[in-house]
């Protein structure tokens, strides 16, 4: 299907994206209701002023968060090509600055210290922060933010639109980290130090078997959409849940397709591994194991939580 062929059922889509806006706000009514109707003890004896402040602080329901999530996969969905591509490469560009903190850490730490594990993973959260509060396009957030508007509304249209965003994205993020680790090994902008660092920590990930990076994959996936579900009610704690999430990946030995593809790169352009090696061994089955975690497990059960509800 062409863009020229997709954009003819513009319509539907706005269509979709208007019901999603709705969606969301009923949501929100319901929940303002509900509290409203079902007051607990201690509300009873609230003015309702003081109660519309208790709903204000109070968290999201989960209709509310999806209604919220799948408004913005309507959007992801409508964006052009061109500005997929260019966000998914400043991605891959800014998703590698976890590496090279966590070299950056390691290379001042010393790699017998007793605790480099548990510290050196912080320095893991500091790509996923810059890239996720810069609103980039990251492929495994989008293995639930588009993926809930092809459950609502199982269309051709959103099946090839859903196709194209994950194709784009995914060539975009891989290309990003390809040249951050290429720079960062032909660039001569590191220090010796640093870059000894980053291919330990490189050398490592490749000791996985194509089965093991899979496994390991599926938490990520999983972690990464738990993620995307969680910041619209972290308020003000984004980055705190961000690192969390995101440290958990790297201290518990978990795999990320995207961060890890440029430790992967980072052999490839030092002469230890052929790229064929590198994405049929390494980084295809990262991307299924995270798959499977974003949208085979965490965005189905997201959706079948609430479609009752709807």
């Amino acid at each position: 299907m062409s863009d020229r062929d997709a954009n003819q059922d513009t319509s539907p889509e706005k269509e979709a994206k208007e019901a999603a806006d709705e969606q969301e706000s009923r949501a929100k009514a319901q929940d303002r209701e509900s509290r409203e109707q079902t007051p607990t003890p201690s509300e009873k004896s609230l003015t309702p002023k003081e109660r519309d402040t208790v709903a204000e602080h109070g968290g999201l329901s989960s209709l509310t968060l999806y209604s919220i999530i799948l408004r913005e996969g309507e959007e992801e969905l409508q964006r052009p090509k061109i500005s997929l591509w260019w966000s998914g490469v400043a991605a891959g560009l800014g998703i590698s600055t976890s590496v090279l903190v966590e070299g950056i850490i390691r290379s001042n730490m010393g790699s017998d210290h007793p605790y480099l594990t548990l510290i050196e993973s912080l320095g893991y959260s500091f790509g996923f922060v810059l890239v996720i509060l810069c609103r980039l396009q990251l492929f495994t957030e989008n293995t639930i933010t588009v993926v809930l508007p092809v459950l609502a509304q199982p269309t051709r249209n959103r099946f090839y639109r859903t196709g194209r965003l994950w194709g784009i994205v995914l060539a975009a993020n891989l290309f990003g980290t390809f040249i951050t680790a290429a720079i960062g090994v032909h660039g001569g902008i590191l220090t010796a130090e640093t870059l000894t660092a980053i291919l330990e920590i490189s050398r490592h990930l490749a000791t996985l078997t194509p089965a093991e990076t899979l496994l390991r994959g599926i938490p990520s996936g999983f972690f990464i959409a738990a993620l995307v579900w969680m910041l619209p009610s972290a308020k003000r704690s984004e980055v705190l849940v961000i690192v969390i999430f995101t440290w958990l990946i790297a201290a518990g030995g978990f795999t990320h397709v995207i961060a890890g593809s440029n430790e992967i790169f980072t052999l490839v352009l030092n002469g230890e591994m052929n790229i064929f090696t590198a994405l049929i061994y390494h980084i295809a089955p990262v991307l299924v194991g995270n798959i499977i975690g974003g949208t085979g497990l965490f965005a189905m059960l997201a959706y079948g939580q609430v479609h009752e509800e709807m």
